[in-house]
């Protein structure tokens, strides 16, 4: 076996921070990163942002019936997306991954065609609305089961390895998930069989409306790891560097034959659970307010600007474009009408069985 070459120590107790609140470079190595990737990073959380904004309008003018709200999640997400072999490892995430699935280079028109549920969603709007995946880029549909989504990804990193494949499944949930039974088991059998996993908690600190304090009494998330004999790595997730440069460790890690391990990327929810939910109930306009000092895409616009890769001409310019690009994606997925109600009967078996058969037959009649 490799040996494994470990720059970022499990089990932390402080979370693993890169960049702080005013974009100064605090890790004790070079970043190396070339200035492209630096932008794009930028590039892909502004249009992880405005991506929000622009599926909250749909809820809000009848558009569509649900949207989780990822604003503040961007940092973690789009460190996710760059650590990950796109098209060769396999995402399994979970409903507020959007700005992960952007960043994944997910369609446009498919993310908007399945927020709308019509003929441009690839799942024929069978799917309920921020329910996202893709065959072609590894991406396992979500689903709305917290937490359902966790054994599967263990049983796909089992036969990774037991394939030789060289591939990696990393799995994304919510702290909320850490509480469901179906996280223990398939963590654990993960960890057993040594498999190439990566389990990552976007811990926002709220499971809808239930705080962390009354979910676990653990001081985190990353130290129940030690239950199950793997790394767990503690990261401050507003810091988009930290978290790419964790998830790089991990997944290269898992790549190498090391197994799996958990990273926590601690996050800020700035918006309620859901399109459903009056987050007011439960906290204070005044901790929303503090969490909003910490945006993540401000953070690192600091540390941009540090570098002399960052100025509001260009930004302005940037959001213009990203702005144009994601209404021409929308007025497309919209064009496309409503899926074709026969599609029903489609994808479900090989070869349609003779029940089926009849049953297309008689819904295409009525529909004549």
């Amino acid at each position: 076996m490799v040996q494994e070459k470990v720059r970022f120590q499990p089990f932390s107790g402080e979370p693993v921070r890169l960049i702080d609140e005013q974009g100064h470079w605090i890790a004790g190595f070079e970043h190396g990163l070339p200035p492209d990737l630096l932008r794009r990073f930028y590039r892909d959380m502004l249009a992880a942002r405005i991506l929000d904004e622009k599926l909250i309008i749909l809820i809000r003018t009848g558009k569509t019936s649900f949207v989780a709200p990822h604003s503040g999640h961007e940092g973690a997400q789009v460190g996710i997306a760059h650590a990950l072999r796109k098209g060769h490892d396999w995402l399994f995430p979970y409903y507020r991954d959007m700005g992960l699935m952007l960043a994944m280079e997910l369609p446009l028109v498919e993310i908007f065609g399945q927020t709308l549920g019509n003929a441009a969603d690839p799942a024929k709007g069978r799917q309920m609305p921020s329910h996202p995946g893709s065959k072609k880029l590894n991406i396992f549909s979500v689903c709305s089961a917290i937490a359902s989504h966790i054994p599967p990804a263990a049983g796909a990193a089992i036969s990774m390895k037991l394939r030789r494949t060289g591939q990696v499944a990393v799995c994304t949930f919510g702290d909320g998930a850490t509480s469901e039974g179906d996280w223990h088991a398939g963590i654990n059998f993960a960890a057993v069989q040594g498999a190439p996993a990566v389990f990552v908690c976007q811990n926002n600190r709220y499971a809808i409306s239930v705080n962390i304090s009354r979910q676990t009494a653990s001081e985190s998330i990353a130290i129940k790891a030690h239950a199950y004999g793997i790394p767990g790595y503690y990261v401050d997730g507003m810091d988009v560097l930290a978290s790419y440069f964790v998830m790089q460790e991990a997944i290269e890690r898992a790549r190498a034959g090391h197994g799996a391990s958990l990273v926590e990327l601690v996050v800020n929810r700035f918006g309620p659970h859901s399109s459903a939910d009056d987050d007011s109930r439960y906290r204070s306009r005044e901790e929303l307010a503090a969490e909003r000092l910490h945006d993540p895409l401000v953070r690192f616009q600091r540390f941009l600007e540090k570098q002399d890769l960052w100025d509001a001409n260009w930004a302005n310019e940037l959001g213009l474009e990203i702005s144009k690009e994601l209404e021409a994606a929308l007025q497309e997925a919209l064009q496309t009408g409503e899926p074709d109600p026969l599609e029903m009967f489609d994808d479900v078996f090989a070869a349609r069985p003779w029940h089926l058969e009849e049953q297309r037959r008689l819904v295409a009649e009525e529909l004549r």
